[in-house]
């Protein structure tokens, strides 16, 4: 009987939620000594990870924040990297966005002491907006609608070269529809083959979902909000199957919501969760079975998927990665940080 006790006892322990404020994540602060925007992130490690933003500034860390070195190609002042995918301390891949010439991609080999330009849109219509690997060779990037359709560029030697993926495997887009590069996280893929979008600008905010690597595309509706200034901004899947989505009106912050929707089977269905951050969201990232949100308002974890979220600071961050163990986020005024 005493064993029973016992045991009962811990499983009762185990039930019951922490009071508020313990062990809550906090944000280490790293001093970056610039002030440009990064709304683009990667992180490779607790020691390593690559930020980009405006005024053409990319930097990186290899000893854990205590130092950033600029590393951006030259001559690109003019240009917004809105979004970098790095694969180690040497090799990344850099998008800036913008219409026409303005979206390009840049691929170092060499942790960013030389740069190689491979992808220079010519379409006055396309906007790229953000871009996701699979593995360190097959990407995507994509771009705004054109004709009615999303344009999506094509990568399987790590971003070396691109070709369009053909616009008839996309469901036509809703008029104003778009995507949002406010945090390199409007694509994302899980797997070797699934991909996903995200939407809003139309008359819903939808998630385009991709089987086959990026070749076929399907739209499903979400209950976030969707206006010119709303939709869904950032995706982060576990899994092929379990993913989340998050964003809200970024002209209206203080929005009570919801802006954020769970799925467990591909992105083909959403559902809003018991609970939800208060206001607009841009990043969102998995630490294993905890996700963790930022945005201008402040940042959010939730400790089972996404069901329920705990608010743990009011400083505003764009953006957050994690590569295992070790996060990210990164900011305006450049503020970059690393999770505690």
């Amino acid at each position: 009987m005493r064993v029973v006790l016992i045991v009962l006892a811990l499983l009762v322990s185990l039930a019951v939620p922490a009071s508020a404020g313990e062990h809550l994540p906090a944000w280490e602060l790293k001093a970056t000594g610039v002030t440009a925007q990064f709304r683009g992130l990667a992180a490779v490690s607790a020691r390593v990870a690559w930020v980009s933003g405006t005024q053409g500034t990319v930097l990186r860390t290899v000893d854990g924040g205590r130092t950033w070195a600029p590393v951006g190609p030259p001559g690109t002042e003019a240009l917004q990297f809105r979004d970098i995918e790095a694969f180690d301390a040497d090799h990344a891949v850099v998008l800036s966005i913008g219409p026409g010439t303005d979206s390009r991609v840049y691929r170092t080999d060499d942790g960013g002491a030389h740069w190689r330009q491979t992808f220079q849109n010519t379409d006055a219509a396309a906007f790229y907006d953000c871009l996701a690997f699979f593995d360190p060779w097959r990407g995507l990037a994509m771009s705004d609608p054109v004709d009615g359709r999303f344009r999506v560029q094509a990568t399987f030697d790590g971003g070396r070269s691109w070709r369009p993926v053909p616009d008839s495997g996309f469901p036509p887009a809703l008029p104003g529809e778009a995507g949002f590069a406010a945090s390199g996280q409007c694509v994302t893929t899980a797997g070797p083959f699934d991909a996903w979008l995200a939407t809003g600008g139309g008359a819903t905010a939808r998630v385009l979902h991709s089987g086959d690597g990026g070749r076929h595309w399907t739209a499903s509706d979400t209950p976030l909000p969707s206006s010119s200034s709303a939709g869904v901004f950032a995706l982060a899947f576990r899994s092929p199957s379990q993913g989340i989505a998050i964003g809200g009106d970024f002209a209206n912050p203080g929005a009570p919501g919801p802006a954020v929707a769970l799925t467990r089977d591909r992105g083909r269905t959403w559902t809003t969760p018991p609970q939800y951050p208060a206001g607009y969201r841009s990043g969102l990232a998995w630490r294993g079975g905890t996700v963790l949100a930022v945005g201008p308002g402040g940042s959010d974890y939730s400790p089972d998927g996404g069901r329920h979220w705990t608010s743990f600071g009011t400083g505003s961050f764009d953006s957050v990665d994690c590569a295992g163990p070790a996060c990210w986020a990164s900011g305006a005024g450049g503020r970059v940080a690393r999770l505690r």
